[in-house]
């Protein structure tokens, strides 16, 4: 795999700026933990009506929206891990599928980008 063409200023700020992201997603992790279990504190409320109020969205959706914010908090984490891994091996903004560079304007626009322009839009193509 080749090595990553950045110099060390900006693999210092992408380090920095994934690591902020980090600590922002954990924290509205923890923020959607709460709210799961104040949802399923409510669920188990035997004096709860779940399917029947006229006033909002029924405990069940509203526990199937947190799940899925949850589910996408905790990728975003793991993408963020990654990326950091990448960055600590040295092989941050190289392409994982075909070895080139991932270009600068995508590294900013998406620091947890693992391929480049090409192979993310072969990927996408071969997903639809």
């Amino acid at each position: 795999m080749a090595s990553t063409s950045l110099t060390e200023a900006e693999l210092g700020h992408f380090d920095q700026e994934l690591r902020d992201q980090r600590d922002s997603t954990e924290i509205e992790l923890n923020r959607l933990a709460e709210s799961l279990t104040n949802v399923r504190e409510a669920r188990s409320d035997g004096s709860a009506d779940d399917e029947h109020d006229p006033e909002g969205p029924t405990l069940s959706s509203d526990w199937s929206r947190i799940v899925g914010v949850h589910r996408e908090f905790r990728e975003k984490v793991a993408a963020i891990d990654r990326a950091l891994a990448r960055i600590a091996d040295g092989s941050f903004g190289t392409c994982i599928r075909c070895g080139r560079g991932i270009g600068a304007a995508r590294l900013l626009a998406l620091p947890t980008a693992e391929l480049c322009i090409d192979c993310a839009r072969e990927v996408e193509g071969h997903n639809r």
